[in-house]
């Protein structure tokens, strides 16, 4: 909890958002209809996390992403959900899950 404390719930909370809506910016970024964002748009909405409906083939996808280190939430029947942490997360680790997903899209 000191942690929590020094680094101060404002602070991470701002962090999260950023880092939650940059996740979004890069994701819209991509194009394919193999995906859709379902998390609502709205950061006050959504939480700390991006629910990505992945209709075809999704958990075989999850589980490749997850062979390349990428930590998610798999959630029957087709959504990965994704929730970069402001604590220990950073604005590369999110450029570098984008990447990733999307090379791991255009492989399918």
């Amino acid at each position: 909890m000191e942690i929590f404390h020094e680094a101060g719930m404002e602070r991470l909370r701002a962090k999260s958002v950023a880092l939650t809506g940059y996740l979004e910016f890069l994701l819209e970024g991509i194009a394919s209809s193999k995906f859709s964002i379902i998390t609502p748009r709205e950061s006050r909405r959504r939480g700390a996390q991006i629910s990505i409906r992945i209709p075809d083939k999704g958990k075989t996808f999850c589980q490749e992403l997850a062979g390349a280190g990428v930590i998610g939430d798999w959630r029957e029947p087709d959504i990965l959900r994704v929730a970069p942490m402001p604590l220990y997360n950073s604005y590369q680790d999110v450029y570098e899950f984008v990447r990733r997903f999307s090379a791991s899209l255009r492989k399918d």
